[in-house]
């Protein structure tokens, strides 16, 4: 940081002393120093110093090139005008005069500073002692006037220039144009402040408009220097602390401006397509409009969305002709009102009033195109002489430049500052006083940072501790609309924060809907954003796929085992639960099924009951016979379990019916069939009857049997006691497809192996079965409960098979459920049809038939048998059969009383 004092104070008393050297000598009548032979020069008591770009930068080494007639001599009128209204109010600096030293910048930051060295030369001491004219007499100098401030200057380079010169000599300076972010450090540039708001505020604000129109990836492009590029740089800072916002590339117009730069830029900036909105920082009319030229000459026309900053504001110069590129730009400038009494002012101006502008007579031909006859014209492309009668607005287009309003506004800041430092410093006097005499400095300074008043736009004026005014921006966009001819239209304000009317805004050929500028199109719903590395604005994107579930915009999270995600992806919901509903299809035949036998089971009892005394009751073995019809009851029964909503009760009788039914019905068959078996095995050795073949014993083997299957239910239930579970199963590739069981806690196995020891009884009993297949059907129930048990196993062969088949299936409830279901409903309907309907038939409908005959004695039965047996398993002992001829002779087969013999040996109790 500089300080006064300082060694580049030195350097520049130094450079000083040269100049002083190397003066020549004037008199004093000159009124003018040699320096600064072209400046505004206004006596008063207070000098305000200016500093305005009159001229455009020069070429081809010239500092200085064509005048610029809004830019320069309308914001340099504009401050001539503000003194005059202040020299004129009695209430503001009564009795006090402002005088003024305004001096031309030429837009160019090194011949400013060397303009402003003017400003300082009254705060130098200088030692000419030794200096001397020609004539060898001492010269003789103007006194230059003490500036107390400066107003200026426009662009921001040249106020950084200048300011480091100012601050050195502690003389406060008010800018109605620099908006450069660096110009706020306080440190740096202390004595600087400004009526126009930093562009870091213009940055926030162009930011912000960029956000609301949705596009998150912009292009940026800026003219070389402060202003360009620290626009851009805040504005790319402010995007990356606000996230969202992604700059494709940043672009800059080089000083050395050529057409064909332009058209490189233009070609850079089409290299990346998706960015359609270009934000842009231009220093001057001329760089906005070679860009826009070079898009026209590129024809892409309509593809660009631009965003110009204040240097854009709402100008037609650098859009004319090109309006159809312009159209739907975007700009923003600071807010501002039209000074009515500076257009009444500026278009009375003429040649013979305005004479103390000296660049007047410049702007007059440039603005009027006609050449004046005066020496120094610069006026060369035209023979059009200038008649003075020319009037402004009138004879030429007139605008009020856009910075008037803030020039006013600086010059009226300075001028309230002094009028509150005098009236501190000098109370009771009624002009100035030797406590106010230059330099001010730092006092000054203090008075006009604490400034408050209300501008010429009627909103407040005043600055922060930075020296910076409040933040306060018009949006307009440039429009080409078939109701009205084109032109700017207002489309909303920023003030700390975006208001935008966005259904006031019109696109190229006229839509209304928003032009899109981003890298990546938005994912769909259940979609996550991989994103490229650097580039937070560009992604692929994914589906969450499966069971998982967008948790935000870039990960994908897996769903809870008993959750799936929705349609949207966006969440989990809970995987639905279901049961086996009693109006299902896949129960209504197994409980149709069920029904049928409980109530043929039923009647079969009720039959046996009611006849429990009848030979044919007697003969099929009472005992085992109710035991063996409970066991078919349960089988049914256990149908309405399985198909129940599960709960504690329902699991627990499952586990105790599932094998229960079957275990009691194969358990008296096996009973039954092992004492056949035992009784003509026995026969075949000796006349004796076999051990346990009474009804006592007979129900005490099948209690046996029973009583395991008990054990084993109840061993199953001290291991695991019963339990409900949900069973979501294996994950389905459409997780809408996925079906949460509410099931007791059974598994396919446990199902198996409690079933198991029934089959195995099952199986058992066929052994027997096929074992006795050769007693002769005269004599018991062998064949019967052989092919029943012929009929179960195959019933049972095919329940396995499905029943596991299905286990990875989606339906594997409704599957396994019915077949085990409609597999117990079969081998029971298949045991009380062979073993219980003919007889319940003879009961009903041949009750003839069932009546006792002659008892015959064990020994004459196994005899008979035994005959029989070897009768029929011996045909060729006699031809043609005559054995059995013989042992059927004189019998007739359909006489009554043959039937009634073969009932009653067939249903012989043995």
């Amino acid at each position: 940081m500089l300080t006064p004092g300082g060694p580049w104070l030195t350097h520049l008393l130094q450079f000083f002393t040269y100049w002083l050297g190397s003066w020549v000598c004037v008199v004093l009548v000159s009124g003018q120093e040699p320096y600064a032979p072209h400046s505004i020069r206004l006596e008063g008591d207070i000098t305000l110093g200016g500093l305005f770009p009159v001229h455009a930068r020069g070429l081809s080494g010239m500092p200085c090139g064509d005048i610029r007639k809004e830019n320069g001599i309308h914001r340099l009128e504009a401050m001539l005008y503000a003194i005059d209204q202040i020299n004129s109010d009695p209430e503001l600096l009564p009795n006090i005069t402002l005088g003024a030293r305004i001096l031309d910048t030429c837009s160019r930051d090194t011949y400013a500073l060397e303009q402003s060295l003017t400003f300082v030369q009254a705060l130098i001491q200088k030692d000419a002692s030794d200096a001397r004219c020609t004539n060898g007499e001492p010269p003789v100098y103007v006194r230059p006037e003490k500036v107390v401030g400066v107003i200026g200057a426009s662009e921001s380079s040249v106020s950084i220039m200048v300011a480091n010169i100012l601050r050195l000599f502690q003389i406060p300076q008010i800018s109605y144009g620099s908006t450069a972010p660096e110009l706020s450090d306080d440190r740096r540039y202390d004595f600087f402040s400004r009526v126009v708001p930093p562009d870091s505020f213009q940055a926030q604000a162009m930011v912000d408009i960029v956000k609301a129109m949705g596009w998150n990836y912009v292009s940026t492009l800026a003219s070389e220097g402060s202003y360009g590029e620290k626009g851009v740089e805040s504005f790319m800072q402010i995007s990356r602390e606000e996230e969202g916002l992604c700059i494709a590339q940043s672009l800059k117009i080089p000083n050395d401006r050529k057409a064909n730069e332009y058209d490189k830029l233009v070609k850079q900036l089409l290299e990346i397509p998706q960015a359609r909105a270009v934000v842009v920082f231009a220093v001057d009319d001329n760089d906005i409009r070679q860009v826009l030229a070079a898009v026209k000459r590129a024809n892409k026309v309509g593809h660009f969305i631009w965003v110009g900053s204040d240097s854009w504001g709402s100008k037609f110069g650098p859009i004319s002709h090109l309006e159809e590129v312009a159209e739907g730009a975007i700009t923003i400038l600071p807010k501002r009102a039209t000074i009515e009494g500076f257009d009444a002012y500026f278009t009375s101006r003429t040649l013979e009033n305005n004479r103390r502008n000296v660049w007047f007579a410049e702007y007059w031909e440039e603005n009027f195109n006609c050449k004046l006859t005066i020496t120094g014209s610069k006026k060369e492309d035209t023979d059009r002489k200038c008649t003075g009668q020319e009037r402004i607005g009138q004879d030429s287009p007139y605008e009020q430049d856009a910075r008037v309003q803030f020039v006013v506004d600086a010059v009226y800041a300075m001028a309230h500052a002094l009028h509150n430092m005098i009236k501190d410093l000098c109370p009771g006097s009624s002009g100035l006083c030797p406590a106010v005499d230059p330099p001010m400095g730092k006092k000054l300074l203090k008075y006009i940072r604490n400034v408050s008043f209300n501008g010429s736009a009627g909103t407040p004026v005043m600055f922060n501790k930075n020296g910076d005014a409040l933040g306060r921006y018009d949006i307009f966009q440039f429009q080409m609309g078939n109701r009205t001819a084109p032109g700017y239209r207002l489309i909303g304000q920023w003030t700390d924060e975006l208001q935008l009317n966005i259904e006031d805004m019109q696109w190229s050929k006229g839509m209304h809907e928003i032009p899109p500028s981003v890298c990546s199109l938005p994912c769909k719903m259940g979609e996550r954003k991989k994103i490229a590395k650097g580039m937070p604005c560009c992604w692929q994107c994914d589906l969450c796929d499966g069971y998982k579930y967008l948790l935000d915009e870039v990960t994908c999270y897996r769903c809870d085992f008993n959750m799936r995600p929705n349609r949207n992806r966006t969440g989990c919901d809970p995987i639905p639960i279901i049961k086996l509903e009693w109006h299902s299809p896949w129960a209504v035949i197994p409980v149709f099924l069920a029904m049928l036998g409980i109530i043929a089971t039923i009647f079969v009892m009720a039959t046996f009951i009611r006849y429990n005394d009848t030979p044919i009751v007697r003969a099929s073995g009472r005992e085992l016979s109710y035991v063996l019809l409970t066991g078919i009851f349960l089988c049914y029964i256990i149908t309405f379990l399985m198909i129940a909503k599960p709960d504690l009760a329902v699991c627990s009788f499952r586990r105790i019916f599932l094998g229960l039914g079957m275990c009691i019905s194969y358990a008296a068959l096996l009973t039954k069939t092992n004492r056949i078996y035992r009784i003509f095995e026995q026969g075949k050795k000796s006349v004796t009857a076999p051990r346990l073949i009474s009804p006592t014993s007979q129900l005490a083997i099948t209690s046996s049997l029973i009583s395991i299957q008990l054990l084993g239910v109840f061993i199953w239930f001290g291991v695991n006691p019963p339990n409900i579970i949900i069973d979501y199963g294996p994950e389905t590739v459409d997780p809408e497809q996925r079906r949460g069981v509410l099931k007791c806690d059974i598994t396919d196995l446990q199902i198996i192996c409690s079933l198991g020891y029934s089959i195995l009884l099952m199986v058992t009993c066929t052994v027997y079965a096929i074992k006795t297949r050769g007693v002769p059907e005269n004599f018991n129930e062998a064949k019967p409960i052989g092919f029943t048990m012929y009929t179960t196993c195959i019933v049972w062969l095919a329940f396995i098979p499905i029943f596991f088949g299905t286990s990875q299936s989606a339906e594997k409830l409704y599957i396994q459920t019915t077949t085990l279901t409609i597999s117990m409903n079969l081998s029971a309907s298949v045991a009380l049809g062979m073993l219980y309907m003919p007889k319940v038939y003879i009961i009903i409908f041949h009750p003839e038939l069932n009546v006792q005959k002659r008892k015959r004695s064990f020994k004459a039965v196994v005899t008979a048998a035994t005959m029989s047996s070897r009768l029929s398993h011996k045909p060729s002992d006699r031809p043609n059969g005559e054995a059995k001829t013989e042992l059927c002779e004189n019998v007739n087969p359909n006489s009554p009383a043959t039937k009634k013999k073969y009932v009653s040996y067939n249903n012989l109790v043995i």
